[in-house]
């Protein structure tokens, strides 16, 4: 439920106001703009009678949410959100991208990794320190160590660092070192561990479950606000369809459904969106011009010898050409990078 007070509605009728919702057991949300009080009201609304609510003085209009998604919607709040990470911005008019390997190998591969794509132009580096695999036989990733090694990248280059998440015993330790937490396509709808990030003021990096629908995906951003955190960063990585020669089937077309759904900047990230190397600069171009607010792509200085994920990863030459598309379409859309 969304009620705007009037333009001139006075402090003790936006208080009375604020204190019979509360009375009646529900939590209210300033999403005030520059001229309007605007407050969001959540929990059980159905026995409120907004006939009752729009007697009070002071309020003009009030409005319910159909959707089940509340505070992540837009009719919570009219502007964009802008997440800022270290003084990246990301949403809000701002592109960003993320690059950098799947899996950290070696403190020389990040190391010469982080120092390329940092040229190019990426804001921020990303890596896997914890790997979620689907054999168990398969690179599971460095574990503590991978983070040790993405935190002096992080010193040599000054770009933040995007890390996934996979366990609620390690929330503590990823607020401490990350500054970007990310919750995978596997875990999209672990909601203790959506639950533990919610408890975080960390900025978090949501992927979109491989076979989730727009509202699923919008839901378990819902769970990370509800926790109290408002950081949250939406991620387009491609869905399981019946189509195979690409290994995900890119939704692009989503962009736009979550802009107009909610306030939350959303990114793409094409490598796992295709699986194609070949494909990666293209469709990250065409990322650009349907409005998404940044990009992960996959970055290795040795592809054929990656741990992981190097069917799909450029090198940073070819991330340097990707970059220079990416720009050409920014100029047309008038993105800020």
């Amino acid at each position: 439920m969304i009620i705007k007070m009037k333009l001139n509605a006075k402090k003790e009728e936006i208080e009375h106001v604020i204190e019979i919702l509360e009375r009646r057991g529900l939590k209210v949300k300033d999403a005030s703009g520059d001229e309007y009080s605007v407050f969001g009201v959540i929990g059980d609304t159905t026995k409120i009678d907004i006939r009752d609510i729009e007697a009070l003085n002071g309020v003009e209009k009030v409005t319910r949410i159909q959707e089940p998604f509340k505070q992540v919607n837009r009719a919570f709040k009219s502007g964009d959100t802008v997440v800022d990470v270290r003084g990246v911005k990301i949403g809000g008019g701002n592109f960003t991208i993320m690059a950098g390997p799947c899996s950290v190998e070696s403190r020389h591969q990040i190391s010469e990794i982080s120092r390329a794509v940092s040229k190019s132009g990426a804001h921020i580096l990303r890596g896997g320190a914890y790997k979620p695999r689907t054999s168990p036989y398969s690179f599971q990733g460095m574990g503590g160590e991978g983070l040790e090694i993405l935190k002096e990248a992080r010193e040599e280059t000054g770009m933040p660092i995007v890390t996934e998440l996979m366990a609620v015993s390690l929330v503590d330790r990823f607020e401490k070192d990350v500054d970007i937490i990310q919750i995978g396509a596997r875990n999209m709808q672990n909601y203790d561990l959506l639950k533990a990030v919610g408890r975080t003021k960390k900025p978090v990096l949501l992927k979109r479950g491989m076979s989730s629908t727009i509202e699923e995906w919008l839901m378990a951003a819902e769970y990370i606000m509800a926790g109290g955190n408002p950081n949250v960063i939406l991620c387009e990585r491609g869905i399981r369809t019946f189509e195979n020669y690409t290994r995900n089937t890119l939704d692009l077309s989503a962009v736009l459904a979550v802009k107009r759904l909610s306030h939350l900047p959303v990114i793409v990230d094409p490598s796992h969106g295709t699986g194609k190397r070949w494909m990666i600069r293209d469709m990250a171009m065409a990322a650009a011009a349907v409005g998404a607010d940044g990009l992960m792509i996959e970055v290795h200085n040795d592809p054929e010898n990656a741990l992981s994920d190097g069917a799909q990863s450029l090198t940073p030459e070819e991330f340097h050409e990707t970059v220079a598309g990416v720009k050409r379409i920014l100029t047309v859309v008038g993105k800020k990078f």
